[in-house]
This record gives structure tokens, C-alpha cells and sequence, in this order.
């Protein structure tokens, strides 16, 4: 079973969230970008939410991203997984990012949003016990915008995650 590993963060302008999805599939891995499968709807939903035209350059999108108050990561650093569903991957060996100490270095971050179940299964598992005791944040599971999770309409899973914008402010 393949070994994969995640990207380093993108850290907007004082973040108020943090945005988790839980490991790159593979049209991300060979891309080396953050939500490249082209049926991904998670830069039309940041388009949207933010009002921003992104660019179809992956460094200027990542550029636009690091003017937004979000920060952009995966719960998992790595794992093994065959394929690109959350469902493939493997219980065994799975190792968490360091979000832990990511919230330390940025203390404006107020909501952890998961895209989708699989990151917040996986966050439960491997970051939350680690968190220390007195530090507040919200925790909101957001519809994946994986274009596996069929279930929802882009425009179902978009009116869910305008939540965020309750944190921007």
C-alpha cells in the first residue's frame, strides 16, 4: 500500500480559521497543490465565500489564499492509502500534522473547520487528545467538497460552509 504525505501549511493574514482537510488525493499528490482534482469544489466554494476571482496559477491561488484569514492544511501528515478515498486509508501508521503546535505559533485561529469526516475522524484520533486544556476553539465538520461526497449539490455544500464567515470578522 502506497505511503503518502501531506503539503506544508498556507498560512493566511491573521487567520481565524483553519481549515483541515484530512490527506491529498492523488490528482493533489501528482500536482504537488492543494484541492487539484478539477471537480473539487473547494476553490469555488473559497471563490464564493471570499468574493475572489481565483486565478487558475496554483502559486498566484496560493498567494490569494495567504491574503484571506484562513489557514489551508490536512490533519494528516502521512499515511498509507491506495487511491484517493479517505475510506482507503490505512488505520495503521497514520501520523497527525502538528497542528498542536501550528495553533501555538497562531493564536488568532478560533474555529477548526473540517472538510469533511474523514479529517475530523482523524483529527479526534490523533490530534485532539494532544490539545492543551485551556485552549478554546470551535470545532465545525463541513460537507467535504470532495467530489466524491455526491450526496450535496456544490451549491448545498457552499451554504453550509458560509458558517465560516461568522469567524472572519
Amino acid at each position: 500500500m502506497p505511503f503518502v504525505e501531506s503539503f506544508e501549511p498556507v498560512i493566511g493574514k491573521n487567520p481565524r480559521v483553519l481549515i483541515l482537510g484530512s490527506m491529498p488525493g492523488i490528482a493533489s499528490l501528482e500536482a504537488q497543490q492543494y484541492y487539484a482534482h478539477p471537480r473539487n469544489g473547494f476553490w469555488p466554494i473559497m471563490a464564493q465565500l471570499f468574493d475572489v476571482q481565483w486565478s487558475d496559477n496554483y502559486e498566484v491561488r496560493i498567494q490569494q489564499v495567504r491574503n484571506l484569514p484562513v489557514v489551508l492544511w490536512d490533519t494528516l501528515k502521512a499515511c498509507h492509502r491506495e487511491g484517493s478515498l479517505d475510506s482507503a486509508i490505512s488505520k495503521e501508521q497514520l501520523e497527525a500534522n502538528d497542528i498542536v503546535g501550528l495553533l501555538e505559533q497562531v493564536t488568532s485561529i478560533r474555529l477548526i473547520a473540517f472538510n469533511g469526516g474523514a479529517s475530523e475522524k482523524y483529527f479526534k484520533q490523533t490530534v485532539a487528545k494532544l490539545l492543551p486544556a485551556n485552549l478554546v476553539l470551535d470545532q465545525i465538520r463541513m460537507p467535504s467538497t470532495s467530489p466524491a461526497h455526491a450526496s450535496k449539490n456544490l451549491q448545498q455544500k457552499l451554504e453550509e460552509w458560509k458558517v465560516l464567515k461568522e469567524y472572519l470578522g
